[in-house]
C-alpha cells in the first residue's frame, strides 16, 4: 500500500505548489525558519542526552552524608525525647 508512496515527481509537484503559495521571495525565508528551529532542536535533544550525572563516587559521598545526617537527627530525636 505505502510502497513507492513518494516519488521524485511528486516531490517536483510539491515544490511547484509551494513555490505558487508561497512565492519565490518567502520559501528561502521559511526554509532558513525551519533550519534553525531544527537545530535548535537538535541541540536541545543533545544536550538532554548528555545531561551532566554526577561521578559514581561524588553521588556515593552524596549517599553517605545523607545517611550520616539522618543518624544525627535521629539521635537527637532520641536525646530530645530521653530529656523530656
Amino acid at each position: 500500500m505505502l510502497r513507492n508512496a513518494l516519488e521524485p515527481w511528486h516531490l517536483a509537484i510539491l515544490l511547484i505548489v509551494c513555490l505558487l503559495v508561497f512565492g519565490s521571495k518567502r520559501l528561502p525565508d521559511m526554509a532558513r525558519g525551519v533550519g534553525k528551529s531544527l537545530r535548535i532542536l537538535k541541540a536541545e535533544t543533545r544536550a538532554l542526552r548528555t545531561e551532566e550525572q554526577p561521578p559514581p563516587k561524588a553521588a556515593a559521598r552524596a549517599e553517605e552524608t545523607a545517611r550520616a545526617e539522618e543518624t544525627a537527627r535521629a539521635e537527637e530525636t532520641a536525646r530530645a525525647e530521653e530529656t523530656a
